[in-house]
């Protein structure tokens, strides 16, 4: 006993754990940190025999004595899906692994209290889930294992594939130093949860589709820091998949790889963003947008600040879309598209994007189609203010793009390409009010006969510093559209 705490730890077992929990607490003054060896309670390190319920028995008992370590030690221990509760801290040590089944029905299905459209149209079932569980944490320096690669999850859809981690309505969340591999589906979905700090995590996960890096989904007061990512799609996703923003989101110091998107805020936008800062990232040999700023389904992106930013091989260093698809939150989307009869839900109304900082970006590699800042028509884009910024492109780009007429496509799913090669091979403002550009240098590696910035339907343009490279067109080119 020290300072009125008393710590079990050693080869303690599941009943003398639980009389030690319920004596003193009896007293009424005492709380007791527990520590539980998983194979002190039967889990066996083979990587063949299901440890599902050993493991569980842990966690359980360890929060029924009020909280403490679950330790995984080295070996490999398969398991079906777990379930995280109030107080306990599940620890990976150096060498340990946890190996997700290959078999959908060791994985129990959740239908949370929170509703979003993850629940209804993604999947129910993942490897550890958390819902309304407080001071929870994931740590270690060992591997979590989804197989993803299993024939069983292979170009299966969505509610046939677990998540590798889903927490859920959440307070107080740690996950630190562990890495996550190889998840069937999205690595980690963190939905509706408050007070949440992901740091050093490492991500291995490109042996699937839909294998986002990190989901930060309607959460507040958050933070992902020191990670190392790669994943087949976005790496970091900020989302909002019910009607309750994403906000107070700090991400710093992150190396970022991806087949998808780096750095996105979107595609789903029910709840909108604000307040968001990402700082000091490395993006390399990431397919889309390195940068992506989404919304498109209602609620609001404002107050974004974006900075010290480097990428290489990226195809698209900054996509900025405000759009117009309504998706409803709660609806079989699928169905919703076929016109069949769904849960009556209001049309989202178009979403404000304005208050966006973005600085200090250097970017290498960028592909011929060139970065859309782009609002509909009667609704801009505002208050987005570009400084310290340097892209350089594959180049190119022939006459015929310059005086290409754009599509207005708003009602589509966002992605950089979705206007096709854009009349500047730099920068393409379109239906936008209030932009700055400070210390903007726009280059191409080879001849491309388009301007490097062009404006269509820009109000309130402040321009300082802009300068194109010499195998580019015109620097500048002010349009209005029809």
């Amino acid at each position: 006993m020290k300072n009125g705490n008393l710590t079990l730890r050693g080869r303690l077992g599941r009943r003398q754990i639980l009389a030690a929990a319920l004596a003193f607490g009896a007293l009424g003054t005492q709380a007791v940190a527990v520590e539980i060896v998983v194979t002190d309670v039967g889990a066996v390190s083979d990587g063949k025999t299901l440890n599902t319920k050993a493991l569980q028995s842990a966690i359980d008992t360890c929060t029924a004595a009020g909280g403490g370590r679950v330790l995984v030690p080295a070996g490999q221990f398969l398991t079906g899906g777990l379930v995280l509760k109030d107080h306990v801290t599940l620890d990976l040590e150096a060498g340990a692994v946890l190996l997700g089944s290959t078999r959908l029905e060791d994985y129990e299905q959740h239908t949370p209290k929170l509703r979003s459209y993850t629940d209804v149209n993604y999947v129910d079932r993942s490897l550890i889930y958390a819902e309304n569980a407080r001071n929870i944490a994931i740590t270690g320096r060992g591997v979590i294992d989804g197989q993803g690669d299993a024939e069983s999850f292979q170009n299966k859809p969505y509610k046939q594939r677990p998540y590798l981690m889903r927490i859920i309505g959440c307070q107080n969340v740690l996950v630190k130093n562990i890495t996550l591999k190889d998840s069937a589906m999205w690595v980690q979905h963190y939905l509706g949860c408050t007070d949440v700090l992901i740091d050093g995590v490492t991500v291995d996960s490109l042996v699937n589709a839909n294998n986002d890096g990190i989901d930060i989904d309607s959460c507040e007061r958050m933070r992902v820091a020191n990670c190392d990512i790669a994943s087949i799609d976005d790496s970091i996703v900020l989302k909002a998949t019910m009607p309750r923003p994403c906000k107070h989101i700090a991400v710093t110091n992150c190396n970022l790889m991806s087949r998808c998107n780096a750095l996105k805020c979107g595609t789903e936008s029910t709840g909108g963003f604000e307040d968001i800062a990402i700082t000091n990232c490395t993006i390399y040999d990431t397919r889309l947008s390195g940068i992506a700023l989404e919304a498109v389904d209602g609620g609001s992106l404002r107050r974004v600040l974006i900075s010290g930013i480097s990428m290489v091989n990226t195809s698209n260093p900054l996509f900025i879309r405000l759009g117009d698809r309504a998706r409803p939150y709660l609806a079989d989307y699928k169905a919703f598209k076929r016109g069949e009869v769904v849960p009556p839900q209001p049309r989202p109304p178009v979403a404000e994007l304005h208050d966006v900082v973005i600085r200090d970006v250097v970017a290498k590699g960028a592909n011929i189609f060139g970065c859309a800042i782009a609002g509909i028509p009667g609704h801009p884009v505002r208050e987005i203010h570009l400084s310290n910024i340097h892209i350089t492109t594959v180049g190119g780009g022939t006459k015929d793009l310059i005086d290409r007429d754009v599509p207005e496509p708003n009602a589509v799913y966002p992605e950089f390409n979705m206007f096709g090669r854009l009349p500047a091979y730099g920068l393409f403002f379109r239906h936008a009010e209030g932009i700055s550009l400070n210390n903007v240098l726009i280059d191409c590696d080879t001849p491309d006969a388009r301007p490097a910035v062009v404006m269509d339907d820009v109000r309130s343009a402040d321009i300082t510093a802009l300068r194109a490279g010499s195998k580019g067109g015109e620097r500048l080119v002010l349009r209005t559209s029809a």
